[in-house]
């Protein structure tokens, strides 16, 4: 960020100090990243019972909505900077750029895997913050080195707000970015069903223990680093409560050894309907 800023201010290029905002935002929001993860890390208590996991989906919350103001902030000043006459960038900003986009999509790859590896939303985000970084000095080099080469070699001035076009470009990626990481928190913070990827196996493992006759209903949240269950289990009706109760005990047990994140699981016992006869029973009276 350090970097950014005096290449930007003494190479006279908005672009790069544009760059340079983006980045102090990275700064901030890795921050909070960390708080979130530390937070939600944090073991169940009495007064949180299902844990503290959400903070890792209001920090990503936070991380998208300072990409969308730096988006707003850098598209404002990049029309600004258009509308002033001002002087052609330095060429030597560019190796500066280079350097930056090397480094940030490296961070950035290294991150997501992270943020894979964990299914963190909090972490995906801050590796999207990074990947758009890298974006808007990818767009900052063509446009310094549209406003340099036209400078120089076609026509003499008119060239030099390339770059703050560049920045104004830029500025969409971050917004892009900003939405694409508050959808997924969004999510989190309102308990959405994870994908088939998730419930699917969950759900054939509490139908492959014996006296299962059905399941009727599964219900899945994710939670921070953690996942939460409760699904209704059909047993043959004449079966003891204690036998129901061991039953249930067994489900549990197949869905967390299928879903190791699964640190909370509710089984609800029911005897078993068989729909299809009583309907045929039903409509022959």
């Amino acid at each position: 960020m350090g970097a950014k800023l005096v290449a930007g201010i003494l190479g006279n290029t908005y672009a790069l100090i544009a760059d340079a905002v983006e980045s102090a935002a990275d700064i901030f929001s890795s921050l909070i990243v960390w708080s979130g993860l530390t937070i939600a890390a944090q073991p169940p208590d009495e007064d949180h019972p299902y844990g503290h996991g959400k903070a890792e989906a209001l920090a990503a919350s936070v991380v998208s909505l300072m990409l969308l103001a730096a988006a707003f902030g850098i598209a404002v000043e990049a029309i600004r900077e258009i509308r002033t006459p001002h002087r052609t960038p330095a060429p030597w900003t560019l190796l500066v750029l280079v350097s930056v986009i090397v480094v940030k999509w490296v961070l950035a790859r290294r991150v997501h895997s992270i943020g894979l590896d964990i299914d963190s939303t909090a972490v995906k985000a801050d590796a999207f913050h990074h990947l758009s970084d890298a974006f808007t000095s990818a767009a900052a080099f063509i446009g310094i080195t549209i406003a340099v080469v036209g400078s120089r070699w076609r026509g003499g001035s008119g060239w030099e707000s390339a770059d703050d076009w560049a920045a104004l470009f830029a500025s969409g990626i971050i917004a892009f970015n900003g939405i694409s990481i508050l959808r997924p928190a969004m999510h989190d913070l309102m308990d959405r069903m994870p994908g088939e990827d998730v419930v699917g196996p969950i759900r054939r493992a509490a139908e492959s223990v014996p006296g299962v006759l059905a399941v009727e209903k599964l219900a899945v949240r994710k939670s921070g680093f953690a996942l939460h269950a409760s699904i209704h289990v059909q047993a043959d009706p004449h079966i003891s409560l204690e036998a129901a109760h061991q039953l249930g005990g067994r489900v549990k047990a197949a869905m967390r050894r299928e879903a190791p994140r699964l640190t909370d699981v509710l089984v609800h016992m029911e005897p078993y309907a068989n729909t299809s006869v009583e309907k045929s029973a039903r409509s022959a009276s």
